[in-house]
């Protein structure tokens, strides 16, 4: 009886996953192969850590279900912000962040009308959500979190995450080539990202040519 509470919860939680990702798709239209490719860059780079990290196989899949709700709070982003062609100005930015705070609210109400509090790991969800853009030297928000003070999930995401939109064109910019990333992402790494999460992704250039060329968009026809 137990396994099949617990079954149900975990369908429960994959449905209103499912929704809530439905819903942000609706709301920016860039983002559906945005967050199919970087939940998948994030389950890489979480399989590439299990044995350093001592991960098991129910956090790796965590990572992968729960990363396309990273940014969930950017419903509550206006779309003059959300949708803008150019660059953010300093108050338009400071709107743009409050989207991680915003986004573990929607997040929290999700578990609790749902029920889901019971479910092991339902952390990860809420980290992914509220730290993604934290930085390892303590420059980034909402918290200013630093080194692994920021939870691990949430570094995997931050990876994950900056790499699929620097790759991807936007209607502000080109795509970057894989190397220009990884390039950037090795310069940043102690500083703005997580070295040993870098370090997993930048090591999996086949595996992530393989999933760019599964949900690739119109322009990499």
């Amino acid at each position: 009886m137990l396994l099949i509470n617990d079954l149900s919860v975990i369908g429960m939680l994959n449905a209103a996953v499912k929704t809530t990702q439905d819903i942000a798709h609706f709301r920016d239209p860039e983002t559906g192969n945005h967050l199919d490719r970087m939940s998948r860059y994030a389950r890489l780079i979480a399989s590439a850590l299990a044995d350093t990290y001592r991960l098991d196989d129910l956090f790796v899949n965590r990572i992968f279900m729960f990363s396309p709700l990273h940014d969930i709070g950017k419903i509550a982003i206006p779309d003059h912000i959300l949708l803008k062609a150019g660059p953010l100005n300093e108050d338009e930015f400071a709107q743009m962040k409050t989207h991680t705070v915003k986004g573990r609210q929607m997040i929290d109400d999700l578990i609790n009308n749902f029920e889901l509090n019971g479910l092991k790991d339902i952390s990860i969800l809420r980290n992914i959500a509220e730290f993604h853009h934290e930085k390892v030297n303590g420059s980034g928000y909402p918290s200013g979190l630093k080194g692994e003070g920021i939870p691990l999930e949430a570094r995997i995401v931050a990876v994950a995450d900056v790499f699929d939109a620097l790759t991807s064109k936007r209607s502000y910019k080109k795509a970057w080539s894989n190397e220009d990333a990884f390039q950037f992402l090795t310069q940043c790494a102690g500083e703005q990202f997580d070295r040993d999460c870098v370090r997993a992704l930048t090591e999996h250039e086949t595996d992530i040519r393989e999933i760019q060329h599964r949900f690739r968009e119109d322009f990499y026809s």
